[in-house]
Formats: structure tokens, sequence, C-alpha cells
């Protein structure tokens, strides 16, 4: 039997000190459809709107909107993302045909310097914002590797 892995290996997981991972996103054509489809296993989502923010992405900074819902599976949460508009990796996701997991996020103290020591390690930073001091998203990818790195600051709790 042949295992599959992805391009974060051990090596890497170890390198970038990373906790255990916190949330797995899912990017899903239709929000209310996916909750209702995974309700059953997860338990009840709550729905968040944010509307559209500026994101900085693959360089330029890039207004987008997405409609997403929190469950929970043990200590881990599970995100439905469904993109609305403007250029993100969910469009890029969507566009390519795809939908289900895109993503695993990793708790951090500062998302910045572990940006920095990703990018050491061949992740490419493709997806940013700061919200505040203290709390901060970004999305990183590794060339061959479908799977997207979400690192998450949050001092606010």
């Amino acid at each position: 039997m042949t295992r599959r892995t992805n391009n974060m290996n051990d090596s890497d997981s170890a390198a970038l000190s990373l906790p255990p991972v916190s949330q797995i996103g899912f990017v899903v054509r239709d929000l209310e459809q996916s909750i209702a489809r995974y309700q059953p296993i997860f338990g009840e989502f709550v729905e968040m709107s944010p509307g559209e923010m500026d994101w900085e992405y693959r360089g330029k900074t890039e207004p987008a909107e997405l409609k997403i819902a929190f469950g929970k599976s043990g200590d881990v949460e599970i995100e439905l993302i469904e993109w609305v508009s403007g250029e993100c990796p969910h469009k890029e996701f969507i566009e390519a045909g795809h939908e289900g997991m895109q993503h695993l996020r990793f708790l951090v103290d500062d998302v910045d310097a572990k940006v920095k020591e990703a990018e050491a390690l061949g992740y490419q930073q493709i997806w940013y914002k700061r919200f505040a001091e203290g709390l901060a998203a970004s999305y990183l990818e590794k060339e061959g590797d479908p799977l997207i790195v979400e690192l998450f600051e949050n001092s606010h709790g």
C-alpha cells in the first residue's frame, strides 16, 4: 500500500514549530446547502457575512467578499467558505473546478515572523490581512502542494 503525503513534511512542521491544526477550511459552492449537508456531522454552524474587505492577494490589494460558517469537531474548527466576489484563493479554488478541503489553519503568536520562517522552507504568502494589532491571517502555498496553510494570529482570544 502506498501512502500519499503532501509537501508539509515532518521536517517542515518541526522547523516551523507549528501547534496542532486548529481549523480545517472547506471552500463550497453553496453555503446553505453545505451547512445542511454537514450539520448532521459537525452540529450547528454559526454563519458570518463580513462583507467586502481588502486583502493583500498575490502582491496587490484586492477586495473580496466571502460568506462563512463555523462548526466544530472536538477542538478543531470546521470552516465552510463560499466565494461571493473578488480575487482571492477561494475563487481560484472554485474556478479550478474544486470544492472541499482547501486549507489547514495553525494558530501562531506572530504571523509575520512565522511567514518569514515558512518562506525559508519554500512557502509563499499569497493572501494576507492584518485586521488589528495582534490579529492577522496569512495563506501560504508551496509549489507542488495543493494544500494551503493558513497562519492565524489572535492575541485577543
